[in-house]
């Protein structure tokens, strides 16, 4: 018995240890601020550890894991969902390897593009964060809102839209990069 906790224990510390720096920008795209998004995947991975068997079984489990991402932080700032403030800066966020075509690693101005995504509301910036950061599918997106897809599309062509009419994303966007 105490190897097969010890075994799922590790299966547990493999997993976090591979998708800390994933989970934590995620969690920090949603919430603007390091420190907030580190309590918040603490929290989770707290739900998670809990669930790891429920977890462990599913089909995937990142997934798994980002749902309850989601959801922690939905639960945490339902009464506060205007209140997303803009990262000053990304200095403090412990940034993964960056993937060649990862654009928005390839920003000149990452803080115009973070103070943008911060004004968005709440269903509009999580649509953009885990369609264009995470790079999920619109369904994959729909499950881990917990709503439709229909949902998802309109979220996000709305958050698309606000951000396309802010000048400073609509210059780097035509002068690739601030002047």
């Amino acid at each position: 018995m105490g190897d097969r906790k010890q075994a799922m224990d590790q299966e547990f510390q493999d997993f976090v240890v591979g998708r800390w720096p994933r989970l934590t920008r995620t969690a920090f795209l949603l919430t603007g601020k390091q420190h907030a998004a580190e309590d918040l995947v603490q929290s989770t991975l707290e739900r998670v550890y809990v669930a790891w068997r429920r977890v462990r079984a599913a089909d995937d489990q990142e997934a798994y894991v980002r749902r309850v991402l989601i959801n922690t932080h939905a639960r945490r700032h339902r009464r506060k969902l205007r209140e997303f403030l803009a990262p000053r800066d990304d200095s403090g966020l412990a940034h993964e390897v960056p993937d060649t075509g990862d654009r928005m690693s390839q920003a000149e101005d990452r803080g115009v593009l973070l103070r943008a995504l911060a004004g968005l509301p709440p269903r509009q910036r999580q649509a953009v964060v885990l369609r264009y950061w995470e790079d999920l599918t619109e369904t994959q997106t729909a499950e881990a809102m917990g709503c439709s897809v229909g949902a998802v599309k309109s979220n996000t062509a709305k958050g698309i839209a606000k951000l396309r009419g802010i000048p400073e994303l609509a210059d780097m966007v035509t002068h690739g990069g601030r002047k």
